[in-house]
């Protein structure tokens, strides 16, 4: 079997309308952009590198956040949707990864452990697996390279990979107690993280 090489590949381009046009990789939690923790949870969970799609404040971004070794690449599209960085993401992945380890930028509760457990059962380029918390499937997930065509054709908006989810097999790799998958949308999600 040929090398397995599962670079992550972080989502970072939302500019927060529903929270007064704060761009998410820049809220702070717990002394440190949002990015930084994304970045941080592919890293120690044992990724082959990072991409990271930058799109609202994305200057702003590049001064703020110690991103470390990780390729930051722009998406001038971002308002366009979450679809939109995906396919800028995909397109600079690394030549002959293997498989993708798709985080968003606004789940700090997805921990390096939950990142260990989806590498895990990685096994080929058809795998298809994602982070399972009291049996709801959620994030991260891992999309095998053979399913990059289909989720190039079928991501528009911010569906993202929901289609593609949605019409095959996916493993759920259980990561209950180890990782809470909620994301930041609304000032109240703010609230119950203690970002201010």
């Amino acid at each position: 079997m040929s090398e397995l090489l599962v670079p992550a590949l972080v989502l970072a381009a939302g500019g927060g309308s529903r929270l007064g046009g704060r761009p998410k990789a820049l809220l702070p939690y717990r002394g440190r952009p949002l990015l930084e923790h994304a970045l941080a949870a592919a890293r120690d969970g044992g990724c082959d590198g990072t991409v990271a799609v930058l799109g609202a404040a994305a200057e702003e971004v590049r001064e703020r956040v110690d991103t470390g070794d990780c390729v930051l690449v722009d998406n001038p599209d971002w308002r366009t949707g979450l679809s939109s960085s995906l396919r800028t993401g995909l397109a600079a992945l690394p030549e002959g990864a293997s498989a993708v380890l798709v985080l968003l930028v606004d789940t700090p509760g997805v921990t390096a452990e939950a990142v260990r457990r989806l590498l895990a059962v990685h096994a080929g380029r058809t795998d298809l697996a994602a982070c399972a918390y009291a049996g709801r499937r959620a994030h991260p997930v891992l999309i095998g390279a053979a399913h990059f065509p289909e989720l190039l054709a079928t991501s528009t908006g911010d569906a993202g990979a929901r289609v593609l989810l949605a019409n095959r097999p996916v493993t759920p790799v259980d990561c209950t107690g180890v990782a809470v998958p909620d994301d930041l949308d609304t000032p109240a999600d703010l609230a119950r993280w203690d970002i201010h």
